[in-house]
């Protein structure tokens, strides 16, 4: 099976508008799908990423109006980390993240690298790293109108997982997606495990915080819902999903979403991992850039273009 680090990122928003212009106005992601969750075609599903829309650098948003936010707790996903070119794109980044009064912690010392926390107005929490051994001839940030190109986010840096127990986890991202274990640190008295893709230009990495004190995360509004883990082929999902079966892992079976081939499961502490063959859809297809949310077309798989009148309807219904 061919393993290509993390595919996306998805979280839960209380407002699509909002988050457009957070993710796309502030950030600077390129919006690569605007859409609807294929579960529930009532609810918004945006899709950003790099230029090109590749794995390991989208991150998506559903919307859930009128939901209950989420309440801290252990066994999350709890921090997505978006990785940018150097250390001087931190200093970047506070200081644009300051012009837009986006709260933000400062910049910290972690891992012995400098980072910036931040949070989107639902308290998604959210973060920017960078890495030395990034070739960044191999990077194709999307660059907005009032970003420099040389501070543009690359994509997805590390993921922050909080669990009450290491192993089961560590086990799973080892064995069947490639992570190796680099280093161990301990924070606020808590143990970090810190994991590494190597086989990938972004060198994604996995951080398990162990923490057994904390209650279960309620998850809502501001958390994360999964995160996806990439491979090269549908071979290689069928293959993945044989070892499912085999140690019965609760899961979703193989999935067909048009654009991208997935499969789901829960691990052993109960967080949701998604498996996902590269996206499909070619970067002409995306959506143009920089217009007012409600002028771009609402994209539609073939099966639910029937009811497009309907969806269309239901996802602007304002309670």
């Amino acid at each position: 099976m061919k393993n290509t680090g993390l595919h996306h990122v998805s979280v839960l928003s209380s407002d699509v508008k909002k988050a457009y212009g957070f993710y796309h106005s502030i950030l600077g992601l390129k919006l690569i799908l605007k859409t609807v969750s294929q579960d529930d075609p009532n609810m918004y599903h945006l899709f950003f990423g790099d230029e090109t829309g590749r794995g390991g650098t989208e991150f998506t948003i559903f919307e859930m109006k009128n939901y209950k936010y989420k309440k801290f707790g252990t066994n999350s996903i709890e921090r997505t980390m978006f990785l940018v070119p150097t250390e001087e794109s931190i200093y970047y980044w506070e200081n644009r993240l300051n012009k837009y009064n986006v709260l933000n912690y400062g910049i910290e010392i972690y891992n012995d690298k400098k980072i910036l926390r931040f949070e989107d107005e639902d308290g998604q929490n959210l973060g920017f790293v960078y890495k030395d051994n990034i070739n960044l001839d191999k990077m194709n940030p999307y660059v907005a109108d009032d970003i420099p190109k040389e501070h543009s986010i690359l994509g997805i840096g590390d993921i922050y997982l909080r669990v009450r127990y290491t192993e089961p986890t560590q086990k799973i991202i080892e064995e069947f997606f490639g992570f190796v274990k680099y280093n161990e640190i301990i924070k606020n008295n808590l143990k970090i495990s810190l994991f590494k893709f190597y086989d990938n230009d972004f060198k994604h990495e996995i951080h398990i915080i162990e923490d057994k004190n904390s209650s279960l995360e309620d998850l809502g509004i501001g958390g994360v819902h999964h995160i996806s883990f990439g491979v090269e082929t549908i071979e290689d999902l069928e293959y993945l999903q044989q070892k499912l079966e085999e140690k019965n892992f609760v899961n979703s079976n193989i999935v067909d979403r048009e654009f991208i081939i997935s499969s789901y499961f829960r691990e052993a502490n109960n967080i949701l991992f998604e498996v996902a063959t590269p996206l499909s859809k070619d970067k002409k297809e995306f959506p143009l850039q920089n217009q007012n949310f409600d002028e771009i077309t609402l994209y539609l798989p073939k099966f639910l273009e029937k009811n497009r009148k309907e969806i269309e309807f239901n996802v602007n219904y304002q309670f």
